[in-house]
């Protein structure tokens, strides 16, 4: 059993495709989604979001919504918009936004592999969101959401990279948020095998995002075993992904917003900010340089916090990660969240908004007090998950994001 293989994907017929590729399911509301299918029959988001194409009161994780991806998917397929690779391939797929292009393979990765952590975790999952998944992967029969991956960058397969770049891709699409996505197959017999081959010699591989995908992947296997329909090599024992060299990746930050100060005036909070930080006005908005760094917006003023050296345990490496530092010695002890989880208090923006939202968030008087973080960085992330340890909620924003639609997966 192989880490990775490649597969006979189902994509968009060339002439569809810029019709067919939607956000990633997890990013819309159903309001949004219905919004932005409009005029779009083709639309991905009516296999991944197909309570849209049900009345507006209908529960999205009824079976009826499940079966009617299922019916839509089915319908692109009859219609030709979607079309099956006759052969197994690999993809690569390349990402771009603004200046930054990221190259990642399209393969399927193994569901044994996962549960036995060579495809490596840092993240709990909720049960709920799980089976939401499961019961979607089942009705379509097919993986349409790719989970994201990383692994430690590979001279082989960046040199192979290049080499298919050079030739005509598939797909060169300019989504309505501006990032470009270009696909190529890699179907030459001897360039699978190099990619096969490079990758099995690789230690491991990291999620980055995609958690709940590749744990329901892992279940479905699991439900189809049960009923001895695998061997360990069936399709269902392999799970959709997109796999990026770590010197590519962007991580942008995943910033706080908290609704009050706890009881406390803004003298009395900053004087208890003083017992773990450094505390400096600023009279611009304050973007974390380093880690250790933190902006904060209060009352109309932005200030640059720095923690004290001391309070780093640098030995942990979920303790040293600023999402850490930020909850134990400010959010948790002074401001009484200890489960940012679930606690109604907290909410979290993801950097790709900007410092303005943050100011937008408290000057409405929404939010009481922001804080912006520096990113977490990909080596911290791979280092929680070798120490099988888990990264508080809230921790990563990738950028740019997966398109849905671009290539699925499906179970034979």
């Amino acid at each position: 059993m192989s880490l990775i293989r490649p597969f006979s994907g189902l994509r968009p017929a060339p002439e569809h495709a810029d019709d067919v590729i939607a956000p990633p399911y997890d990013v819309l509301n159903s309001q949004e989604a219905r919004d932005k299918v409009q005029g779009r029959p083709y639309s991905f988001l009516h296999i991944s979001k197909p309570e849209i194409d049900l009345p507006e009161d209908t529960d999205p994780y009824s079976d009826s919504v499940y079966a009617k991806g299922a019916e839509n998917l089915q319908n692109l397929i009859d219609n030709d918009i979607l079309m099956r690779e006759a052969q197994p391939s690999y993809y690569f797929y390349q990402l771009q936004m603004g200046e930054h292009i990221q190259i990642g393979l399209v393969a399927v990765a193994s569901v044994a592999e996962y549960d036995r952590n060579r495809i490596r975790k840092h993240e709990y999952t909720r049960p709920d969101k799980e089976t939401d998944r499961v019961k979607q992967i089942d009705a379509l029969n097919a993986q349409t959401g790719p989970v994201f991956l990383t692994y430690r960058h590979n001279a082989t397969i960046d040199d192979l990279v290049e080499t298919i770049r050079q030739t005509p891709p598939l797909y060169d699409l300019i989504a309505d948020d501006g990032v470009r996505h270009v696909l190529w197959r890699v179907d030459d017999p001897a360039d699978i095998e190099t990619i096969t081959s490079t990758f099995e010699a690789m230690d491991c591989l990291y999620i980055a995002d995609g958690h709940h995908r590749s744990a329901a992947a892992s279940r479905v296997a699991e439900m189809r075993a049960a009923t001895g329909k695998t061997n360990g090599e069936a399709s269902h024992d392999y799970f959709l992904s997109v796999i990026f060299p770590d010197d590519q990746m962007m991580i942008l930050d995943y910033n706080r917003v908290i609704r009050d100060l706890n009881g406390l005036d803004q003298a009395a909070f900053l004087d208890k900010l003083e017992e773990a930080f450094r505390i400096e006005p600023s009279s611009e908005s304050v973007k974390p340089g380093q880690s250790g760094e933190f902006g904060m917006y209060l009352g109309g003023q932005w200030y640059r916090l720095a923690i004290e050296p001391g309070r780093i345990p640098k030995a942990d490496p979920v303790g040293r990660l600023d999402v850490s530092l930020l909850q134990n010695n400010l959010i948790d002890p002074v401001l009484g969240i200890n489960d940012p989880r679930r606690d109604k208090r907290i909410d979290f923006v993801g950097g790709i908004r900007g410092l303005a939202e943050l100011e937008r968030r408290v000057d409405s008087g929404e939010m009481a007090v922001a804080f912006a973080l520096y990113p977490t960085s990909l080596s911290d992330l791979m280092a929680v998950a070798d120490a099988n340890e888990v990264m508080p909620p809230k921790s990563t924003w990738f950028e740019p994001k997966l398109a849905d639609g671009l290539v699925s997966h499906v179970l034979d």
